[in-house]
């Protein structure tokens, strides 16, 4: 009974509570996204630099993190794969324009469109557009409501 009430007050932490919620970015080109704290579980997804997630635990050891993403599921990364020095942000619709100022007026980035999935550094923010940054170095404004930004 002990055991059973442990686990069904961490998964309850994992998905409802957040007292230790925080953001994190991908800090490496590449990282796989695993079903459980350690290698030998699955990879589920491999992202790239910049993948914005939630943390909302840790391993025993404190080397694997839970984290959520922006559709909501729960995996683990490894720490040393993620920082907290970086505000990141991830394109959560099939395509969106990246436009050379904050607003529909300006002219789309020659980068432009970004799509699901792709990740950027958060910039700056300017009423309900945000300024971002691609792992290329180019930078572009995209509206809020496109974007997860944890």
């Amino acid at each position: 009974m002990k055991k059973l009430l442990s686990t069904a007050a961490a998964v309850a932490f994992l998905l409802g509570a957040r007292p230790y919620a925080q953001a994190l970015c991908v800090s490496t080109s590449k990282a796989n996204i695993r079903s459980g704290p350690g290698v030998q579980y699955t990879k589920v997804w491999e992202v790239y630099r910049n993948m914005p997630f939630r943390k909302v635990g840790a391993s025993t050891e404190g080397d694997w993190y839970a984290v959520q993403d922006v559709d909501g599921d729960v995996n683990w990364i490894h720490s040393g794969l993620v920082t907290t020095r970086n505000r990141c942000a991830v394109v959560k619709r099939a395509v969106v324009n990246a436009r050379k100022g904050p607003g529909k007026r300006y002219n789309r980035t020659k980068w432009s469109p970004a799509e699901q999935y792709d990740a950027f550094v958060v910039l700056q923010r300017k009423g309900a557009w945000v300024r971002v940054k691609n792992e290329w170095g180019e930078a572009g404004w995209i509206h809020t409501g496109y974007l997860w930004i944890d």
